[in-house]
């Protein structure tokens, strides 16, 4: 078998190729050990992410990304990734790099919280930023993103 990602665009205000987000789904497994999977990848825009993250985690507010690690085999990778990308071009305006890198940040993120690492302290969240960039550079040659705190 192998890593499926299935994607669904209900937003398309930012231009991501679907082989570069299944490139990173598939990376980012294949580098933690897991072979075979399934991963579902949403882009949304920001009222949608707002309701989502209002429904699950009960956070009243629009965000950049949420995702749901649902493994529930030690050989078969499961999860969601939902990223906003009304937020990655609002985000990349600002910044003056492209959104299209900015939303592929948000689902190298997502993918990461998928596969078990988190951010919730200092030192997990400056592991958390070194493995974003590793991937940036890894698909794009460029992880200008990564040049400012998120």
């Amino acid at each position: 078998m192998a890593i499926v990602t299935e994607i669904q665009f209900s937003c398309r205000c930012v231009k991501l190729p679907k082989r570069t987000i299944e490139q990173a789904v598939a990376q980012i497994a294949s580098d933690y050990g897991w072979q075979d999977g399934e991963i579902s990848i949403a882009i949304v825009d920001d009222a949608q992410i707002h309701q989502i993250n209002l429904q699950y985690l009960n956070h009243d507010y629009p965000t950049d990304v949420i995702s749901f690690d649902t493994t529930e085999s030690e050989t078969f990778l499961e999860g969601e990734v939902i990223a906003s990308a009304d937020t990655a071009h609002r985000i990349a305006t600002q910044n003056g790099w492209l959104a299209s890198h900015e939303l592929l940040l948000y689902i190298i993120h997502g993918m990461l919280h998928v596969i078990g690492l988190e951010d919730a302290t200092e030192a997990q969240a400056k592991k958390m930023r070194a493995h974003e960039k590793h991937y940036l550079e890894a698909i794009l040659g460029d992880a200008t993103v990564c040049k400012e705190a998120r």
